[in-house]
């Protein structure tokens, strides 16, 4: 009985918030809540799992550098939770986004062939599909449901109409829903990052992490080609988006010779910028 009621409380503020944020507009309310988040973050999420995870990150990290990644961190979380109430701005809009390697997606675009497209929670990562669908390509995303029932019907409409109008619930249901989608040409989405306990002990910044194996045996069963995707937010919150050339599956033996080059890549990406990356996840755990 507790949970429903802790769901209820947790839906209520979430609409009330996204409410708000329409109501003040998307630059104010990135400022609203990148300060709210700021405070309250460290305050309802465990810092001892933060803590843990970048000492994974770097043993050498000063206590000032530490706190800056930290704010950071939950700075932009806060500007990320707004800006689910400002999507149909961002699907409408090009101005928020500069994409580095567009050319790779109009190859994928115009030889038909699906690919896999992969990242991990970097900036507001929402943008990573919504920005391939919007150059036309068929595509379906994995996403990982809200445990709150009050609030995961909002977020699936939203990702749906917004987003990627083909979702995929995570799980072995998604799995076979993945494999109809690539028979049917469209390419899949997901992200790798996040720990999975269906998945296997990879190496993941020296030292081994539950990660999914999917994209790697999607890849290599039907000769796809795996595309890694960097998102970033400037100073001014505008993004960018790198689109990285697609790796070949024929280039590794097996799904954990992939899987190892794709943590490898993930790790780059947040060495790269570690003050976006989500460090509140127990991917070691």
């Amino acid at each position: 009985m507790i949970k429903p009621i802790k769901y209820i409380f947790e839906a209520f503020f979430v609409y009330s918030f996204f409410l708000i944020g329409k109501l003040i507009g998307l630059s104010l309310s990135r400022k609203v809540f990148s300060f709210i988040f700021k405070i309250m973050g460290p305050i309802i999420r465990s810092n001892k799992i933060i803590d843990k995870n970048l000492l994974k990150f770097s043993k050498e990290l000063s206590h000032k550098k530490k706190n800056e990644i930290i704010s950071n961190m939950w700075s932009n979380y806060g500007k990320t939770f707004i800006e689910y109430a400002f999507l149909k701005k961002f699907k409408k809009g090009k101005l928020h986004i500069n994409i580095e390697g567009e050319k790779i997606l109009d190859d994928i675009y115009i030889n038909k062939k699906p690919v896999i497209f992969i990242s991990g929670h970097f900036a507001n990562f929402e943008l990573m599909s919504m920005e391939i669908t919007k150059r036309q390509i068929n595509l379906a995303t994995i996403y990982r449901p809200l445990n709150n029932f009050f609030l995961n019907p909002f977020m699936e409409y939203v990702r749906r109409k917004y987003v990627c109008k083909n979702q995929i619930k995570k799980g072995r249901g998604g799995v076979k829903d993945s494999i109809e989608y690539i028979k049917k040409q469209y390419s899949i989405a997901l992200m790798v990052d996040q720990r999975v306990s269906e998945g296997e002990k990879i190496k993941f910044f020296d030292e081994e992490a539950f990660t999914t194996t999917l994209p790697g045996q999607l890849a290599l069963r039907y000769k796809l080609d795996l595309v890694p995707i960097f998102l970033e937010r400037e100073n001014d919150d505008s993004f960018k988006m790198k689109i990285y050339e697609p790796i070949k599956a024929s280039n590794f033996k097996d799904k954990f010779e992939v899987t190892e080059k794709l943590n490898q890549i993930i790790k780059n990406m947040i060495i790269k910028n570690p003050h976006q990356w989500i460090w509140t996840h127990d991917r070691w755990k």
